[in-house]
């Protein structure tokens, strides 16, 4: 249940970042920050960021629900 609690704000965090070092025109260096367009908008985004915001936000609410 805590990975499921960490996906919205892995997911948040990785909107909210990408959004803005993306549209200053940076890739990020290692996060690999993406233009994708999905139904017609475009979205930057980051695998990386993600997977780690993620796994942060999921390391957090286990330690709380123990």
């Amino acid at each position: 249940m805590s990975f499921i609690k960490g996906l919205i704000p892995g997911i948040l965090l990785t909107w909210i970042v990408s959004g803005i070092i993306g549209s200053n025109g940076s890739k990020g260096g290692m996060l690999a920050i993406e233009h994708m367009m999905i139904q017609g908008h475009g979205i930057y985004w980051s695998w990386p960021l993600f997977l780690a915001g993620t796994g942060l936000c999921w390391a957090l609410f286990w330690m709380m629900d123990s």
